[in-house]
């Protein structure tokens, strides 16, 4: 029996279990859990690009019993969504990407650092990470400075809306902070010049209202702040971890095709969920309508069929940014390239400023998630 479901905080080396199922049963079903994992190269693509596999269902009735705002961003999510609610909201997102305007990255990650430094020392997780990609993306849309102060301190709660299973204090706190970054965000968006334009574009194609366009368009913006949170952390993290191990630091180059491998070699995000909406096969294995399906994004990017020696962690591997790591297909993370650009960024600042940049653990702890190897902390000397 395979293990397919844990938690990252439980597992110090996640990649010898999914080599071991790669090699010996790429498409498994788990009977114990009750769902099929896909840990092959291929076989992964093949169930991203697939019609007959949905994005899960999160909250269907709402069970989870949350408020108006916080429902209607949970709903209007296009990375929650389907069929034809996914082609609009996806559309509304793009042109929300598109408006994004070019900020100074290097002034806001200065000022973080300088504010968060203690006898030179910092938690580039907890001080930074959590902290810079929020900020970019909302100073890129011209909020506030209160604004900023506030969506970015109160992320961490709101992020929670994505869990398939809350309790009722995290519905408490998600439903008190939706309302209020819902109307935050309603106000900048409506104040934008690009804001009618949107609204106007999207209606020509869809028979929506004004007002679903707006609440697609401010859920979405929200939504970008969720996984800035989220995605944006981990990459940060995760790509300093390997630059400080792999010593791929000397230019800002190194430090770009660093992030990319870093994304194949060791991702933020490890799995992601579908369910079978028809009866398909995956090779041999017959995929049963409503069977739940975890694709292994994690794994795929180690099999070796793919990526020559896939253990290996190495920047000059001339297809290391074909991983999967933001998807494939028409659910593919809209924000890849600015997240991968981002992290370029701010980690060559932090190698090109701080002559002498030093790990101060040894033994990196990580978030209690299943789907997300996240660094609880990293304590930096910085000199």
């Amino acid at each position: 029996m395979y293990s397919t479901l844990f938690l990252q905080s439980d597992v110090t080396d996640p990649y010898f279990i999914y080599k071991n199922i790669l090699q010996n049963n790429p498409v498994y079903w788990d009977e114990t859990n009750k769902i099929w994992a896909i840990y092959s190269y291929d076989d992964c693509v093949s169930i991203l690009k697939n019609r007959k596999a949905y994005i899960p269902v999160v909250n269907a009735k709402n069970e989870q019993k949350l408020n108006k705002k916080a429902l209607g961003i949970l709903n209007n999510l296009t990375r929650l969504s389907n069929g034809m609610q996914h082609e609009v909201s996806k559309e509304i997102a793009m042109l929300l990407f598109s408006k994004m305007k070019s900020v100074d990255i290097n002034s806001i990650i200065s000022q973080i650092i300088k504010s968060n430094l203690v006898e030179n020392k910092v938690d580039w997780v907890n001080s930074v990470c959590k902290k810079l990609p929020v900020l970019v993306v909302l100073k890129s849309f011209g909020f506030e400075e209160k604004d900023c102060e506030f969506i970015s301190n109160q992320i961490e709660y709101l992020v929670k809306i994505m869990l398939p299973q809350k309790t009722e204090a995290q519905v408490e706190s998600i439903n008190e902070i939706s309302s209020a970054i819902f109307s935050i965000v309603e106000k900048q968006l409506s104040s934008l010049d690009f804001h009618e334009s949107l609204s106007a574009k999207i209606s020509e194609s869809n028979s929506l209202s004004s007002d679903e366009i707006k609440t697609i368009s401010i859920s979405n913006l929200i939504g970008l702040f969720i996984q800035s949170y989220d995605a944006g952390r981990g990459i940060l993290s995760n790509s300093l971890l390997q630059i400080l191990n792999n010593k791929t630091f000397y230019s800002k180059i190194e430090i770009e095709k660093s992030v990319v491998e870093t994304l194949r070699f060791d991702p933020p995000i490890h799995n992601t969920r579908r369910i079978a909406t028809e009866d398909f096969y995956i090779g041999e294995s017959l995929i049963k309508k409503n069977d739940p399906i975890l694709i292994v994004l994690a794994s795929a990017n180690l099999d070796s069929k793919k990526f020559e020696n896939p253990i290996n962690f190495d920047i000059e591997r001339s297809n290391n940014n074909e991983n999967l790591t933001f998807g494939i297909g028409g659910h593919m993370c809209l924000a890849k390239y600015f997240s991968i650009q981002l992290a370029t960024d701010a980690l060559w600042f932090l190698f090109d400023n701080y002559k002498t940049i030093q790990l101060l653990e040894n033994n990196i702890q990580y978030e209690p998630m299943i789907n997300a190897r996240l660094p609880k902390t990293i304590w930096l000397s910085l000199q």
